[in-house]
């Protein structure tokens, strides 16, 4: 029996409650922290409580709702955010220890902004790799996120404390950031909706940057319509119904080294909709080594003065891949540059011919904490250094990108990539939706955290 809790990992149902006056802002939030404090010991998703921020915001919320006004609809929403987002009074740690004593913040992030507006309560910051580098959140200063569904194992990264959070139902939306796969990947790990939505879509006002020309902020949630509600606020955007879509699933790159399950849920859409083609994505493997390059390279250069003055201050594994970034010749970089170039224009053409393209999000289920290897082209290969094989060639040139949980009880999960052209988010949701009706797609809650 799933514990009574996993009914309030609803943005929308609570929302409405406390706008009809069927429950208030301050008892949800009593809830809310009740539930963090019972459950999070155990998986490591926040790395700091906003109680009385919280609790001061839920009775204005209260007392608006009591005087006959609406406060949004995401009044009294309990959400989180990955810990690079500006909170007011807060220094923004990026996962750092070295940044535990910088200024703090002066305002909120505008994506916080954005969704407190609406009504929504922020009640704490979410741990992270380092600076975002990293697939696993296994942070040497914050500590390890758990994965809800195996305690053994990782929930991803870099923002694996925001799909633990919203996976474990702590809090029913979360935000985090997405350079080369850390939406996506932890979504998929943990079975949860993320949305890395379109360069610019959402705001990066007072996001601490990793590689700013991949970086995305983007939401989590427990279901498709929190997220397409959260995806809205965040980018005054609506999501007008697409038309009939034209969909082809990826092969080559993205069918080598899959999990069989994630194929077999591909296959199982392409039966639903009758036709859908396998297509290849230009340059994929070319594509990927150019993303890890210039990530190496721009995020060695973010940090360069720390490096120099203070490596030792950085976790090791961050460290290392930055001052490597640093070492890259520019003629390898510029190589790395021009394949950018060539993948956006290859990804423009095949956006020409379809409106969505189907991908698994990850090769394998978690892996466990510390460690770990997965069969890449018959050989063993590094699991945390490979879970970006499919994510990494998409963020290369700016693709909007929705990961939906495979529906599959009672198993660890997995999840598919719905990746669209630039602006392209509201094709991706009306194709989850109605794959999710069919049964192929949705949230399972960890029988982990059954009672």
């Amino acid at each position: 029996m799933i514990s009574p809790d996993f009914i309030e990992n609803d943005a929308l149902a609570i929302g409405a409650q406390i706008r009809a006056g069927r429950t208030t802002a301050r008892d949800v939030m009593r809830r809310t922290f009740a539930r963090i404090r019972r459950v999070d010991a155990g998986i490591g998703a926040f790395t700091r409580l906003c109680e009385s921020r919280a609790l001061a915001d839920a009775a204005r919320i209260d007392a608006r709702v009591a005087a006959g006004e609406d406060p949004g609809p995401l009044a009294g929403v309990p959400f989180a955010v990955k810990d690079l987002f500006d909170v007011a009074g807060l220094a923004t740690t990026a996962g750092a220890a070295m940044r535990r004593d910088a200024p703090p913040a002066r305002r909120d992030a505008a994506a916080i902004a954005r969704l407190s507006a609406a009504g929504a309560i922020l009640v704490g910051t979410l741990n992270m790799d380092e600076f975002a580098y990293g697939f696993s959140t296994e942070n040497a200063h914050y500590g390890t996120t758990r994965n809800p569904h195996d305690a053994a194992r990782i929930a991803g990264g870099s923002s694996g404390g925001s799909a633990a959070a919203v996976a474990a139902a702590l809090v029913p939306l979360t935000l985090g950031s997405d350079t080369n796969g850390s939406i996506r990947v932890p979504a998929a790990l943990c079975g949860v909706y993320g949305l890395r939505p379109s360069i610019g879509a959402v705001s990066a006002d007072g996001v601490f940057p990793f590689v700013e020309s991949l970086d995305v902020a983007g939401p989590f949630a427990a279901s498709l319509d929190d997220l397409e509600l959260a995806f809205r606020i965040l980018s005054g955007r609506t999501t007008p119904p697409a038309p009939a879509l034209r969909v082809g699933r990826l092969d080559g790159w993205f069918r080598r080294n899959s999990d069989p399950d994630a194929l077999a849920a591909m296959d199982a859409i392409a039966e639903h909709l009758g036709h859908v083609p396998l297509v290849r994505f230009p340059m994929a493997e070319a594509a990927r080594s150019a993303a890890f390059l210039l990530t190496a390279s721009e995020g060695g250069r973010r940090h360069i003065t720390a490096l120099r003055h203070t490596p030792l201050a950085f976790d090791p594994a961050t460290r290392d891949r930055m001052i490597a970034g640093l070492l890259l010749p520019d003629d390898v970089l510029a190589e790395a540059a021009a394949i950018r170039e060539r993948v956006r224009a290859g990804a423009a053409r095949l956006f020409a011919r379809h409106d969505v393209l189907i991908a698994p999000a990850t090769p394998c289920t978690a892996p466990p904490i510390g460690g770990g290897t997965i069969e890449i082209d018959g050989r063993p290969a590094n699991a945390r250094a490979n879970l970006g094989l499919y994510t990494q060639p998409l963020s290369l040139v700016g693709l909007p990108v929705l990961t939906v949980p495979i529906r599959r009880p009672g198993r660890l999960p997995l999840g598919l990539q719905f990746i669209g052209a630039p602006g392209g988010e509201a094709a991706l949701f009306a194709l989850a939706r109605q794959i999710e009706q069919a049964g192929i797609i949705g949230v399972t809650p960890p029988q982990a955290l059954s009672c």
